[in-house]
């Protein structure tokens, strides 16, 4: 069973508004086992619409369409699909009560403009809008099933949880799409596929992999498709052992889980802290450590020592260290960690000192050189990165070493 997605809205082409309405339709779409084939976003045009559904149609089983349900004249979403599926509007008087009701909820009086949003086309089965004035509609022809819904993420959401999800798993004979994404760190992506060539050529036809890489790691897509929900689950967890086996010490985590998570996971298991010394990170280690809900069981406190002056009065870094070898050095970075630890009495400690650029590489240094320190109750270990050229990703790679760092002494 195929879908399609088209939202409509001239605001989404400006990138004034960011689609999130088809991420979330289209992980729930997967998780009753249809899959998404393609994703559209078109204008307020007429035109456009038609040509748009007239193409969907020849590709996809089911046409889900958000946006263009309001009651200003720029929402012509109504109207043209009265004039694809050569209907007329009708005014529905459970869409009507619908919208009087929530007029009267919030103490306004239904004016004719939204009184016009109890109209839908005459052969269409109208959907209520649990939260909004907009119905949703539900179409069928030629075995397409076409699903028009407001375009307000909120109001789109809990119509398909409430109402349409559960028709089409009530109407339609689906099996299952079963995902399991693993989350590896440490490889480039290249590197990576080299290492499990073998492993992915021998993956059986109804397993796909797909590989996600972003800056500091590689998720591992596998994907699943069949008729019987434990066995396709039996299928992907051989499979995950058998990779498990070949790259152990670059796997982190599984489908939602976080560097962060993770490490925080084990911080508690082992009843054990952590502080953080950070330079050219700027704090971004300790923000992703207390994103996670009960850090502070765990986390004690950063220092973001920018300055040599910091680094020295704060954490004790030696001013023949930083003349010797520089802000950017093991020595330095070493010292930091320690420094840290023994200020804040914890069990680890994590310090950062780089080169985040665009500026201030040289040729012994580039740009992306960053050395990481882990101290821990036994020992010290310091590991040099070369992580390019972008500030952004080469803070939030440092800060994701940093932790896998963390991590594999934790384990």
């Amino acid at each position: 069973m195929i879908a399609e997605i088209i939202t409509i809205g001239d605001e989404l082409l400006i990138g004034q508004v960011i689609d999130t309405n088809s991420a979330w339709i289209g992980e729930n779409m997967n998780l009753i086992g249809i899959k998404v084939h393609q994703i559209t976003s078109i204008s307020d045009d007429r035109e456009h619409i038609l040509k748009t559904l007239e193409e969907a149609e020849t590709r996809a089983d089911i046409i889900l369409i958000t946006g263009g349900l309001g009651p200003t004249k720029d929402d012509i979403t109504k109207t043209t699909l009265c004039e694809y599926f050569d209907t007329n509007l009708v005014f529905n008087q459970d869409a009507y009560k619908n919208i009087e009701a929530i007029f009267l909820q919030r103490g306004y009086t239904v004016t004719e403009l939204n009184r016009r949003q109890a109209e839908v086309p005459a052969n269409c089965t109208p959907i209520m809008n649990l939260n909004g004035t907009a119905p949703g509609m539900w179409f069928e022809r030629n075995n397409k099933i076409f699903v028009s819904m407001p375009g307000v993420p909120f109001e789109m959401k809990t119509m398909m949880s409430e109402q349409i999800l559960p028709k089409f798993t009530a109407k339609l004979n689906l099996g299952f799409i079963i995902h399991k994404t693993i989350l590896t760190q440490g490889v480039g992506e290249s590197f990576l596929a080299k290492t499990i060539e073998d492993w992915e050529d021998s993956l059986p036809k109804s397993i796909k992999l797909a590989y996600l890489p972003q800056p500091g790691m590689v998720r591992l897509r596998l994907t699943a498709i069949g008729n019987n929900k434990a066995e396709i689950l039996n299928l992907i967890e051989e499979q995950d052992q058998k990779l498990r086996q070949l790259i152990p010490d670059y796997i982190f985590g599984y489908d939602n889980e976080t560097m962060e998570s993770v490490v925080g996971n084990l911080l508690k298991k082992h009843k054990m802290t952590v502080s953080t010394a950070e330079s050219c990170t700027g704090g971004r280690i300790a923000h992703l450590i207390t994103s996670v809900p009960g850090s502070s069981e765990y986390f004690i406190g950063s220092v973001v020592a920018y300055s040599n002056r910091i680094k020295e009065a704060e954490l004790g870094v030696k001013a023949e260290s930083l003349e010797k070898y520089g802000a950017v050095s093991e020595a330095v970075v070493r010292e930091m960690a320690e420094g840290i630890r023994r200020k804040f009495g914890t069990d680890f400690s994590i310090s950062t000192s780089g080169i985040a650029g665009p500026d201030g590489g040289s040729d012994e240094k580039p740009v992306g050189t960053t050395w990481i320190t882990v101290a821990t109750p036994e020992k010290t270990i310091t590991q040099k990165f070369l992580f390019g050229e972008h500030r952004g990703r080469n803070i939030h790679k440092a800060a994701l070493a940093a932790l896998n760092m963390l991590r594999m002494e934790l384990l």
